[in-house]
């Protein structure tokens, strides 16, 4: 079973996003924080992250980094939610190794395609603008 982490410090958004991804078949965890997104990261190893840019406890671009310096966390797919889509938040997430970005609001619907594109199923394919 693939495990997605969803690091947002709104429980609502995680809500949202737990809502439209616990149909298929993951294992959901949950970070309201950036040390708890670290923590659960090195501990459960998920295949993907959903990481808010700005949280109450720092930066979600320095998890991501961070993520990506340490070997055994470096190989976790980073995709970054935000309500920054200013270029430069959009370039520094890149830079930090993020491998995509949505912004909020954001559909569930591209939301599930993009998950389901980068975790190899793929069933969402029609609804990605390639």
């Amino acid at each position: 079973m693939k495990r997605l982490l969803i690091a947002d410090d709104e429980e609502g958004v995680r809500s949202l996003v737990r809502m439209t991804l616990e149909s298929q078949n993951y294992m959901i965890l949950e970070a309201s924080s950036c040390s708890e997104t670290m923590s659960i990261a090195k501990r459960d190893h998920p295949n993907l992250i959903l990481l808010d840019i700005m949280m109450a406890d720092g930066s979600g671009i320095e998890v991501c980094r961070a993520l990506k310096e340490d070997p055994s966390t470096a190989d976790i797919t980073v995709v970054m939610l935000t309500a920054k889509a200013e270029e430069a938040d959009l370039d520094a997430a890149t830079a930090a190794g993020a491998a995509g970005y949505f912004t909020k609001p954001f559909s569930p619907v591209a939301l599930m395609a993009r998950v389901e594109e980068i975790l190899g199923t793929g069933i969402y394919d029609e609804y990605i603008d390639h």
